[in-house]
């Protein structure tokens, strides 16, 4: 009864359209009613803790580091040193797109920054050169949810402090992941781009492939940092997102000057109006967590999944399918803070490796943003490619279809992950 009434209360609220951050927090009060114990002091003790957690102090950082990424001509720059390498192959610009992501990925931690930046400066070029833009448009937004994968993720993050696991592990674990989603676009498009009659770019000189790799230098520094700090102890997760706050400031004002002092106001802001989204969902997500605890919730699922706890390959196929059909209604954020606290004491009790579950879970919420109808990338592509949603989707399916092979492929063969994750830990 408790369960149903957690999902029924939950489910109700959004289907009303209320913010999911006001529902989760109206779930935590819904549970707190049946259990008999309803206090609002508890509530709003609660909401203060989500808040009042340092690790979460690498979001707002790590926003800031992404918006002056954006603001600061880093993405493009990063975009220009992929099309002076491999723009003039045949679908070149779909390699750039590819490779452009994997880069921007391990730079931003967003799918959306990510998304809009590329598709603002790709999507025009790829129509002037014929290709199909419903295809480009579904390759840029496969290509942008690589980004939650990569460290920095801001999706590592939400999952490490909803879930008490360590977020350094989870940032080393990504890489070899995010990687392969990279190298599965890529077999996927040098299929399609045999078919392709499109116009390759013009082939650049060594002198100007120099002259990007220098003008992108300092944006490729960035990674080197942040993983290199990580993986040698240098500094955490929250000390590393202030490096690359920090860093971000100096080369899109000083070395890029791209960024003028006049304009940081409005930068700062910006970060500042996302940040408090998220964390006002962190800290509505902490009530319900609290009574989902309190309530006893996981071991009613585990009980539910009894039948598949033999086996940890199984188990985990079910708990990924439905991720996959949680995604479908709900955004990424919001599915990490409902499902983590749910789903990970019965991952820890069936012997799964933590951040192993970490890295899959967030990996199969990312697919939730590229299919209806939640979709929150393909909207973003759309609006940017001025295409309906329909067209989108049918541009999209072929690397959908290469993802679920990807997950899979890990969820059979969890060595993919966990074998290269031991390596760079």
């Amino acid at each position: 009864m408790t369960l149903v009434v957690f999902l029924g209360s939950l489910m109700a609220l959004l289907m009303l359209g209320m913010p999911i951050a006001f529902a989760l927090m109206l779930t935590g009060v819904a549970l707190m009613y049946h259990l008999d114990f309803f206090n609002a002091q508890l509530v709003a003790q609660n909401m203060l803790a989500g808040a009042d957690n340092f690790p979460l102090m690498a979001a707002p950082f790590f926003i800031l580091a992404g918006e002056l990424m954006n603001a600061g001509g880093i993405s493009r720059r990063i975009i220009d040193l992929a099309v002076s390498l491999v723009g003039h192959i045949r679908g070149g610009l779909g390699y750039v797109v590819i490779g452009a992501s994997v880069l921007l990925a391990s730079l931003s931690g967003s799918a959306i920054a990510d998304t809009a930046a590329l598709a603002t400066l790709l999507i025009p070029m790829m129509r002037d050169n014929g290709y199909s833009v419903p295809r480009s448009a579904g390759l840029i937004a496969s290509g942008g949810i690589i980004a939650p994968i990569i460290p920095p993720s801001m999706s590592f993050i939400i999952f490490g402090v909803t879930t008490n696991i360590s977020i350094s592990k989870l940032f080393l674990a990504g890489i070899a992941p995010g990687v392969m989603m990279g190298v599965a676009l890529v077999s996927v498009w040098a299929l399609l781009a045999r078919r392709m009659d499109v116009i390759p770019q013009r082939k650049r000189t060594w002198g100007e492939r120099r002259h990007a790799l220098v003008d992108g230098l300092w944006a490729l520094v960035l990674p080197v940092i942040i993983i290199g700090g990580l993986r040698g102890g240098i500094f955490t997760p929250t000390e590393a997102a202030v490096v690359a706050a920090v860093y971000s400031l100096l080369v899109a004002v000083f070395i890029y000057r791209e960024v003028k002092l006049s304009q940081l106001a409005d930068i700062f802001v910006a970060a500042a109006r996302t940040t408090s989204t998220v964390m006002f969902l962190v800290c509505g997500a902490l009530v319900a967590s609290y009574m989902v605890t309190l309530a006893d919730l996981p071991e009613q699922v585990s009980e539910l999944l009894s039948p598949l706890m033999h086996d940890p390959r199984v188990l985990m196929g079910g708990m990924m399918a439905l991720l996959l059909l949680i995604g479908t209604v709900m955004d990424l954020t919001p599915t990490i803070l409902v499902m983590g606290p749910v789903l990970m004491p019965i991952a820890l009790k069936a012997g799964i490796d933590p951040t192993y579950f970490g890295v899959m879970f967030v990996l199969v919420g990312t697919l939730g943003l590229i299919h209806p109808p939640v979709c929150t990338v393909l909207n973003v592509i759309c609006g940017v490619a001025k295409i309906s949603l329909e067209s989108a989707t049918k541009g999209i399916w072929p690397f959908l279809v290469a993802y679920i092979v990807l997950i899979i492929l890990f969820i059979v063969f969890p060595g993919l992950i966990t074998v290269p994750m031991a390596w760079v830990s």
